[in-house]
């Protein structure tokens, strides 16, 4: 259940969807492909925002695990998530002149650019659930292209 990102970067990264529904960064499918490009930006900057003040934070306490609340526990059970795709591919730090990504997937390769790629989300969760057919994650375009046929089964990403 694992996806690893190689090829054409300065660090070769291990992604595992089973944890991501436990990720603040996470999203539900349905509303994924209500934002526009201008609360994608402000949200992206709030967001990292939260997440300097969370880490300074972090720095003067040591945390704390907080179990999660039952409500949140059951809305976690009923949605289908996606992840933002582009947190992963900056750590992994995609090597310059590198243009196109290569999805490795259970029947086959899908090529795509890489601009393509930052510009998707990884469905890794339908109603809660990992993803076990055709998983561990599927590709969505920001722009909902292919909502209704998503690249299924992905294992591996290859950086070319």
């Amino acid at each position: 259940m694992i996806v690893p990102i190689l090829g054409n970067v300065a660090y070769q990264i291990t992604m595992d969807p089973t944890v991501w529904i436990f990720d603040d960064r996470k999203i539900i499918l349905e509303e994924a492909f209500l934002e526009t490009v201008e609360q994608d930006t402000s949200d992206e900057l709030q967001y990292a925002a939260q997440r300097w003040e969370r880490a300074i934070s972090r720095q003067e306490k040591p945390p704390v695990n907080q179990s999660i609340k039952k409500h949140e526990r059951e809305n976690i059970l009923m949605y289908s998530y996606v992840m933002p795709i582009n947190d992963f591919l900056n750590h992994a730090e995609i090597i310059d002149g590198a243009e196109q990504a290569v999805l490795v997937t259970d029947s086959g390769e899908v090529t795509i650019p890489i601009s393509e790629l930052y510009n998707s989300y990884l469905l890794f969760a339908k109603d809660g659930k990992p993803l076990k057919e055709n998983g561990p994650v599927h590709l969505l375009y920001k722009d909902g292209s292919n909502q209704d046929n998503p690249i299924k089964g992905i294992n591996k990403i290859m950086i070319k």
